[in-house]
This record gives C-alpha cells, structure tokens and sequence, in this order.
C-alpha cells in the first residue's frame, strides 16, 4: 500500500522499507520465522552468559557482500556502532546504544548488553538490525548494498521497485523467482482491480474492503494474518488542551471502539486498550479503563474547562484503514462538541510533518513494531509523552530477567498507559493479503511485516 521514502531500514522508521529490502537485499545476524521463532542467518549460532547479558556470536564464513567486499566481525562491529551512534536517525538508537560490541576474530563477535533483554536475538532478526557494509551504507537510502538473495534493480519513483535475483548470493538455490517487482497502490479500489486484471499477483495488506471479493473465488487465496500491530488513534500530549489528561480521557471515552473497527478495518481487528496486543507476552486487557461513555466524555470536558466546540486537526497517513477510520473518529468526536478537520496527507509527509515535525493535533496510524513500549519513555517521540513513572517502570521491565516477574511489570506498564490515557488505543488489526492460488510461501502470520521472498515459488 506504501513507497517507502528510502531503502535503509537503519536510519528510516518507515516499516515499508523493510517489505522491500528485509531478508531480500539486506540480512541481520539472526532471522524471524512466520511462527515468531528466531533462528540462526549471518550467525550461524549463538551463546548466552548466565548473566544474560554477554552474548557470543558465531558468524557464517563465505559471506560476501553485493559490492565483493567480505562479510564478517568488523562489519558486524561497523553496522551496531553506526546503529548506536551520536549520528544515528536508527529508530531503535536506544537498543543499539547500549551495545557495545567487540571483534573475537574475523568470524567471533561479542556483544554486551548493559540491560538485561530477553528479546534480543529477535530484535537482532529486525530491518533495523541489517549488516551493512562501510563503503556503500551512507548510499543504502537509494542503492542498497547487502548479503541477500536479491539485489536492487530499478526504482521507478511514485510507481515500482524491482528486485532481481542476484547470482553471487552465497546459495544460489535459495531464490526461486527471478524477478520481483513491488508496486505502490494506495487506493483499496485499485489494489483490488490490480489483482484482479493479474498485473499483480501478490497483495500483502490489502485494503479490508477489497477483500470480500477474493474470498469466494477459487483463483485466488486469501490470508487473514495476525499480527503484534497497535492502531491508535495518535495523541499530541504537548499539544494545548491535549496536555490535560482529563481532555484526552473525553476522546476515549467518546470512541465506540467496535464501531471503529467495524468503519475502519471492515470488523477484522480486536479492540485494545493499550499499546499491547493479545497474544503477545504479559498481555492484560484494559479495555474496560477508558469504556465508549458519551455522557463521561461531556464531563471530562466540562471538568477540564474546554468551551466547545473544540476545533482540532486530524492528520490522515493514504492506508485505507487510516482514511476510512477518520471519518468514523470525525462522527464520534462531534457527538461531545469536538470537531475534527481532515487533512490527507502522503506518506512521506506525515513521516516529515507528524513523526519528525510533531505537526499535529491528532492522527491515526498502525505501530507495527512488536516490542514498541519503549517508544512511550521517549522525551522526543512524536507523541510527546512524558511520565517519570512510566520511565521507571520500563527500566524495570529492560533489566528483569524473571519471565514472570517481567509479564507483571508489563500488566503494569499497559495500565498505567491507558490511565493515562496516553493514546486512542484501538484495535489490533488483521492483515489481509490476496494472492493468485498458485503462490507458495506466503507467510500466514505478520510477526514482523516482511515481504520474504526467497520463501515463495510458483506451485
């Protein structure tokens, strides 16, 4: 549904980037199944200290890079420092940050980890965690240089990316296709037309309205993902009368959150009342914190001291679930006297305007990062929001090693997001991909939102 702006995972946080190049072109050291389970990749094994800190790496030999440089430790050593470091736009800059990582000998790496993170060898398996080599990443935006099956051929901007087998890769069976080409089509009705006339043959989140037409049909197959995928309803915290927890507990308690769900996405997601999902580890429901009120929402307001109607600006991202979504948000907020005004924006300007700007009152967006808590203890993430209870807590939960002890923390952490009222929590979404019935490979779950396509073939 999106073009990405730019083809390096490590300095973008558009998680279209990596549906292009993760796995394909670029490969960390660890790799993330359909299942959730994380296996060897550019490692061909790993150690963990009782500490659960120290980690020792052991690294593929014969590993070359798209350009002929070699694969091993240094680069390895190149690609988290970069990561980490004082000029690092990576989105997980915290993570690698606390890294510090050391050369064994060409084919041995260390890595220390000040926090104590189970998750680490899946947050090594993510696009933000890609090898890249000295020489070419400052070029990785617009030229991507890695160890993948699969090297850039063409960028065809506002239209297509093509992929082509890249014949060097060190086990040349592995790709089966030999051209992939991705294109970019926003609109649901055009997505659908697309696959229909067989211009394309894969759609991975197809727009939830497209999907009732493929279903049925015997050409066609169709696959419900789960996914670790948060929709919110983005909150400017910094933001006048924003900033007042009683204004934003109001909008919550205004949305009807099946409603939404229903208008947005078509009935395919479950309602969430934090910044966590069933399904993933330490999940509690808070639903029940901020429940659809009208007449609590009318009070909230009073309390606060908001004369309305309030005049507030809602920034609308092209996927359909966003642009569908805010026309229900729009209805239900104007039932406590806040109107809300639509501006559609492209993808490339809400990344510049709302996430890196903080230009906003409101907007509506998929997190689809599994392990994205942490972003709420950042001072200048988008949102703007700030609570030395919440940065405490999390510190807890980054350097418990105790799984049970660590699922608490994190009940604790979901509750006290929603009391808050941090956000509009809404729903975990189902992702919908439409695809010609002879395509294998295609992965059944989203645990991260890849496009693998070393796994697909023709059946």
């Amino acid at each position: 549904a999106l073009e990405p702006p730019g083809l390096d995972p490590t300095t973008g946080a558009a998680a279209a980037i990596a549906e292009v190049v993760q796995y394909n072109i670029l490969e960390t050291l660890t790799k993330i199944n359909v299942d959730g389970s994380v296996t060897p990749l550019l490692a061909e094994s790993w150690e963990i200290s009782p500490d659960l800190k120290t980690y020792t790496f052991k690294l593929r030999k014969g590993v070359k890079f798209q350009n002929g440089e070699p694969f091993n430790a240094s680069t390895v050593k190149f690609a988290f420092d970069r990561a980490g470091g004082e000029k690092s736009t990576n989105k997980d800059k915290r993570t690698f940050a606390n890294l510090s990582t050391q050369v064994v000998d060409e084919h041995t790496v260390v890595i220390i980890n000040k926090e104590i993170d189970p998750d680490l060898p899946f947050v090594l398996g993510q696009a933000t965690a890609a090898i890249v080599e000295p020489k070419s990443a400052d070029g990785n935006a617009t030229k991507p240089i890695g160890t993948g099956p699969y090297k850039l051929d063409n960028w065809a901007k506002g239209s297509s990316i093509t992929l082509s087998k890249w014949e060097g890769f060190r086990a040349p069976a592995v790709a089966k296709i030999n051209k992939v080409t991705f294109r970019f089509i926003s609109d649901t009705a055009a997505q659908a037309a697309a696959v229909l006339s067989g211009d394309v043959d894969v759609f991975t989140r197809i727009g939830t309205r497209a999907v009732p037409q493929f279903r049925n049909n015997p050409q066609y197959q169709t696959i419900l993902a789960g996914s670790r995928a948060k929709t919110i309803l983005s909150i400017n915290n910094k933001k006048k009368p924003l900033d007042d927890v009683r204004v934003r507990r109001a909008i919550l308690a205004a949305i009807d959150r099946k409603a939404f769900i229903e208008g947005a996405a078509d009935g395919l997601g479950v309602p969430i009342g934090s910044h966590y999902v069933p399904g993933a580890a330490g999940y509690v429901d808070t639903t029940g914190i901020n429940p659809f009120d009208i007449e609590k929402a009318k009070k909230l307001l009073a309390e606060a001291g908001v004369k309305t109607p309030l005049e507030l600006r809602m920034t609308l991202p092209p996927p359909p679930y966003a642009r569908q979504g805010g026309e229900v948000i729009v209805a239900q907020l104007a039932k406590i006297g806040i109107n809300v005004k639509i501006q559609n924006v492209e993808w490339a300007q809400w990344l510049s305007g709302t996430y890196t700007n903080k230009d906003y009152d409101l907007s509506i967006i998929s997190h689809v990062e599994p392990f994205d808590l942490g972003n709420y203890a950042k001072p200048d993430y988008y949102w703007g929001y700030q609570s030395k209870a919440f940065d405490a807590l999390f510190d807890k939960i980054k350097s418990t090693g105790n799984a049970a002890e660590r699922n608490k923390l994190l009940g604790e952490a979901q509750k006290l997001l929603a009391t808050d009222a941090a956000n509009g929590f809404l729903y975990q979404p189902q992702f919908p991909t439409v695809a010609k019935k002879n395509v294998k490979g295609l992965w059944k779950e989203n645990p991260i939102f890849v496009n693998d396509l070393s796994a697909l073939s023709w059946g």
